[in-house]
């Protein structure tokens, strides 16, 4: 592994940290304000890390954005595989620190969120434990959408300076749009880190297919049915 490559993957585990860690905190106060606070806070600061670590690694912060963008072809399969352990690594310890520094048993935590609202910032919403292969399927719509600008405004280019802003912008509509229904993870690193400090897996597998199924999809889509034509005469 040489240096460069390792520059990237510091630069994904911190910006995937920044996102789990600021999206986990918002869902966590979510039941007080609404989800207006999740949809804005994982939108803009996916915009920040964009414009802080794109020029670094890409700032794909997302496995199944890294693994659209290797079947779309605009990515090595090896870099995109160690993309991807960067990128839990950083979504699992961006949980464990969010509960520590605001822990559930902290008596001015519990009289702020009020009794029972302790949700551990987790991706779930009122499909998830009834209709859990639903809201996998929602989940993979929402995720083509956003890999699907990833990969049109960033890895093509065609947003150019405004690439962050319409990739942060997607997510936050996609939030919007299905917060309520399945937390609107539309990230494995997002889902993963706080079921496991939760300790509440039970919906994960369905979340896991429904999130990466839209990036490949995205991804193949992308990559060579809507490829623009600048790069299909390449």
């Amino acid at each position: 592994m040489n240096d460069e490559l390792k520059r990237e993957l510091l630069a994904e585990l911190i910006g995937t940290f920044v996102l789990v860690f600021v999206g986990a905190a918002a869902v966590l106060v979510a039941p007080i304000f609404g989800v207006v606070v999740p949809a804005l806070a994982h939108g803009l600061i996916l915009c920040a890390l964009i414009y802080t670590y794109g020029h670094i690694s890409g700032a794909q912060v997302n496995p199944a954005v890294t693994l659209g963008l290797a079947v779309g072809g605009q990515q090595d399969w090896t870099k995109s595989g160690y993309y991807i352990v960067a990128q839990f690594i950083g979504g699992i310890i961006a949980a464990a620190v969010l509960v520590v520094v605001f822990p559930r048993e902290n008596a001015a935590v519990a009289g702020f969120l009020g009794e029972n609202a302790y949700n551990f910032g987790q991706t779930t919403g009122f499909l998830t434990s009834d209709s859990v292969w639903t809201a996998a399927l929602y989940e993979a719509i929402l995720t083509f959408f956003l890999v699907s600008a990833v990969i049109q405004a960033a890895a093509y280019g065609k947003a150019g300076k405004l690439a962050g802003v319409a990739i942060g912008f997607t997510l936050a509509a996609s939030i919007f749009a299905g917060g309520p229904a399945t937390g609107a993870s539309l990230n494995p690193s997002r889902t993963l880190g706080p079921a496991l400090i939760a300790g509440d897996t039970s919906y994960l597998i369905p979340y896991l297919i429904g999130i990466f199924g839209g990036g490949i999809v995205a991804g193949l889509v992308q990559g060579n049915i809507l490829m623009p034509e600048d790069e299909a005469a390449k």
